[in-house]
């Protein structure tokens, strides 16, 4: 489905992206995994390479434009092009909470991992991307970005922000060949969100919880999933299956945007 093209995938080490490195490369691209820590993106790139598939690691902050910029050449270099991003680098700052309440610091750290990072590696890859004949954009936002009603307001404003940013792109590159959409995910269960709120046996337990997905589920029984599920999402997203879709999120959030 995607022989002969190359995704960069930037977080490509953590939950989402090491599955979607696996998943884009299942489909036929080559595969280069970013990350800021050089040993999960080697392992991620490995796990590819033993699975029969092509595959470079890279070392990248995606906070610092000269690394994305040496990131996106090293790619260039290895493969000749670039036809997909897939922007999976983000996350959640523990110090998160009410605009009121939250440390300015926090809020500077989310702004400039999830929407900072998401905007520099759209800045150096979507040339090449072009360059390439056109291709595709894939940003990772948030069911928070939907709600309005989560109490982690700079992680929402970020994912909010990318929303934005997602359709602007969409808009000003499509002339060009270049799609650009964005997936706004429920709880996926990765590693980091299991350290953050356990299993779902122990997210259960009162008080360990406060969105008490046991609760919550019985509403919206889709609301949990793997990071396959997402990496399915995004490498439909980049394929010819999706040219008519551009400009558009996709709430892959179990409903809970919905209803």
């Amino acid at each position: 489905m995607l022989a002969g093209k190359v995704a960069f995938i930037s977080g490509g080490g953590g939950g989402i992206g090491s599955a979607a490195a696996r998943a884009f490369a299942q489909a036929g691209a080559a595969v280069v995994v970013a990350d800021v820590m050089a040993d999960r993106a080697e392992a991620a790139a490995r796990s590819v390479t033993e699975a029969g598939g092509q595959a470079l690691a890279v070392t990248m902050d995606v906070t610092s434009d000269d690394s994305v910029a040496a990131g996106v050449a090293a790619a260039v270099a290895r493969f000749g092009r670039i036809d997909f991003l897939y922007n999976t680098a983000g996350g959640t700052d523990p110090a998160d909470g009410p605009v009121t309440e939250v440390p300015l610091e926090a809020f500077d750290r989310t702004i400039n991992l999830d929407l900072r990072g998401t905007f520099l590696c759209c800045r150096h890859a979507i040339p090449h991307i072009i360059a390439a004949g056109g291709g595709a954009v894939i940003n990772m936002s948030s069911g928070a970005a939907l709600r309005g009603a989560n109490p982690a307001h700079c992680y929402s404003a970020a994912k909010g922000a990318i929303l934005s940013l997602t359709r602007a792109l969409a808009g000003h590159y499509a002339k060009q060949g270049v799609r650009v959409n964005c997936i706004a995910s429920g709880r996926v269960m990765t590693e980091r969100v299991i350290r953050t709120f356990g299993t779902l046996e122990e997210a259960a337990v009162p008080g360990r919880d406060p969105q008490d997905p046991v609760n919550r589920m019985k509403e919206y029984p889709f609301w949990i999933g793997d990071p396959e599920h997402i990496a399915a999402t995004a490498v439909f997203l980049a394929s010819d299956a999706a040219r008519m879709i551009t400009g558009a999120t996709i709430p892959a959030d179990g409903g809970r945007s919905a209803y």
